[in-house]
């Protein structure tokens, strides 16, 4: 008998927004959710006691760069990601599918794929099997099915090809599966084809997963894009799965997705650009190392109570940037975390009160005034 489940809470009646709390091994995870992406078990700069303290209720891990350093089987030794780690909140593994196709030189059979190790440069195989198998090993609560995952949003033959080979190998995911104190989601495939997205999600669900990851966007595509195969995803879903969008992490695109339903983002955007010296702000993103703050005392965001925003200046948080401190990608990393996962809580807020469009309507009147 597994330990996960997702039970549905509020929602906005104008809207497909909703709330909802999935409950994994390692406790609750208020939906809608943010997780940050801790590619090699952290995420960049940050201790996992920061990370909780941002808000942050669960993240994701990669199985293929885990795999390949330290190896999965010197993870399951030390007992496991979570105690590895020293995060003992839910997390999710990538199956490693979208990192392995975006290497050069990878060749695709209906086995698995061919790709040159980073690692070593020794050319290996990697099987739904080999991904769900090295999942396992590393004790995450939820992990994803191999999937092919295409390298144009828009070139039809490589959409059917992705299609197909991701709904075969779900099914070998599902067969390969042994471990019920871990869930297993399947993840959607088809481009931006209204087809292969319906020909996906029928097949997945005739395998049966609790949850899906909609994968392929983010690839290049207008957002318009985006929304649209995401409205048309959660249009045929049944509305008890969880509905992942893989890979988006922009404040305003993760609120019209919520407003199509959307559960679960995950991206490593916001970390990102902080190591570089952007700050997510109620009014937009700020390049701190600009020479227009180097006088400038007040907060990264004026409305924000995290540490950082109570602590220290625009000022300061620029010198630490052209005198290329650690500590000033530290405390941007961490408020922008902060700002992303009370984003995140506000929205849950505002669908539990209806009156999500108002929230949505003027964060978006302020971001764009920067």
């Amino acid at each position: 008998m597994g330990t996960f489940s997702f039970r549905i809470g509020a929602r906005e009646s104008s809207c497909r927004a909703r709330t909802g709390q999935m409950e994994t091994a390692h406790g609750t995870v208020r939906t809608p959710a943010f997780m940050p992406v801790a590619t090699n078990a952290t995420v960049k700069t940050l201790s996992p006691a920061e990370v909780a303290q941002a808000g942050i209720e669960i993240l994701i891990a990669n199985a293929y760069h885990l795999s390949l350093r330290p190896g999965e089987e010197t993870v399951a030794r030390a007992g496991g990601l979570h105690r590895f780690m020293g995060w003992h909140r839910t997390i999710v593994t990538d199956s490693g599918g979208f990192q392995v196709f975006s290497l050069a030189g990878t060749k695709i059979s209906d086995d698995g794929v061919v790709f040159v190790s980073q690692s070593d440069g020794t050319r290996r195989l990697m099987t739904p099997e080999d991904s769900i198998r090295i999942q396992e090993s590393l004790g995450s609560d939820i992990i994803m099915a191999f999937d092919h995952c295409p390298r144009s949003w828009n070139d039809d033959a490589e959409l059917v090809r992705s299609t197909e080979t991701t709904i075969r190998w779900a099914s070998r995911c599902r067969d390969a599966h042994r471990n019920r104190a871990q869930e297993l989601f399947g993840i959607i495939q088809g481009g931006i084809s209204p087809r292969l997205r319906e020909r996906c999600i029928l097949a997945l669900e005739r395998i049966g997963f609790p949850g899906y990851g909609i994968g392929g966007l983010s690839i290049g595509e207008p957002f318009e894009e985006t929304l649209r195969t995401v409205r048309l995803c959660v249009d045929i879903l049944p509305e008890t799965r969880v509905r992942y969008v893989m890979g988006v992490g922009e404040p305003l695109q993760m609120l019209s997705l919520i407003e199509e339903g959307v559960d679960l983002f995950d991206c490593g955007m916001p970390t990102r650009i902080a190591r570089h010296g952007t700050a997510l702000t109620s009014r937009g993103k700020i390049a701190i190392k600009s020479a227009r703050f180097k006088n400038d005392e007040l907060p990264l965001d004026v409305g924000c109570s995290c540490p950082v925003c109570r602590t220290w200046s625009r000022a300061y948080l620029r010198h630490l940037f052209n005198t290329r401190e650690i500590l000033g990608l530290r405390l941007v990393s961490l408020h922008n975390l902060v700002f992303t996962a009370r984003l995140i809580e506000r929205a849950r807020s505002a669908i539990a009160e209806n009156r999500f469009p108002a929230l949505k309507s003027a964060v978006e009147k302020e971001y764009n005034l920067s």
